[in-house]
């Protein structure tokens, strides 16, 4: 089959579209279109959602397969529901299937019967803490949190893979069965199989739980080597 994924990026992210490419199957084109944002806070991730059904129709006319939005913090802000509620106005908006990274997180989380996690963010702890919110209203426990305090969304994307396999060895707690790692700027799915070698368990990336949850939607089945437990069996 051949398919195409259409996602929709915060401006200055400079890491979603890399990793994507380098873990889709040939037969899947990547195709994005951006969404102002410098950076990070509560009131610029609200006001990068100005933009979401202009950006998301630009996008459709690439023919498209489905939508995705390729930031997973928007889906957190209005908590529970809110996720869904973006893939209503981008659907609506373009006429095609879509999504949230936030949903996708969720659906991920499920499809590995998780429901204990440690969360790690590169962004501050006010920020941070909405996504705690949201996860625990959707029935998600969070046993710990880490954060790197960045605000500037380039600082995020400069940060080396290292970074985030680091921080997953402070995350790792018997209390959470899983490590997620939340911000699609943030170069994680490099380290995801050396950290789950390490601590025997999932690690979620949220730019792997997006790619997941796109290649699921537009049909595509098979194994991603390499990239995780995830995305072993999409």
């Amino acid at each position: 089959m051949n398919a195409r994924i259409g996602l929709l990026i915060p401006s200055s992210n400079t890491s979603v579209e890399p990793e994507f490419y380098r873990a889709l199957p040939p037969e899947v084109t990547l195709h994005t279109a951006r969404l102002y944002l410098q950076q990070i806070s509560e009131e610029t991730i609200a006001g990068m959602l100005a933009e979401l059904e202009s950006q998301g129709k630009l996008l459709a006319t690439a023919d498209v397969d489905v939508i995705m939005l390729g930031a997973v913090s928007p889906g957190f802000l209005r908590g529970l529901g809110y996720d869904r509620a973006l893939s209503a106005r981008i659907a609506a908006a373009t006429g095609k299937p879509a999504s949230t990274t936030a949903t996708a997180l969720l659906e991920a989380l499920q499809h590995l019967n998780v429901t204990r996690i440690a969360i790690g963010a590169p962004y501050d702890k006010g920020v941070s803490d909405i996504a705690s919110r949201f996860l625990q209203t959707n029935g998600i426990e969070v046993a710990r949190t880490r954060e790197l305090g960045l605000r500037e969304n380039l600082d995020v994307g400069r940060l080396d893979p290292q970074s985030a396999y680091e921080m997953g060895l402070q995350l790792d707690t018997d209390q959470a069965q899983a490590i997620v790692f939340a911000g699609t700027n943030w170069r994680t799915m490099a380290i995801t199989e050396r950290l789950e070698a390490k601590i025997g368990k999932p690690v979620i990336s949220t730019t792997a739980a997006a790619l997941w949850s796109a290649l699921r939607i537009v049909g595509w089945r098979g194994a991603l080597a390499g990239q995780g437990q995830l995305l072993r069996a999409v």
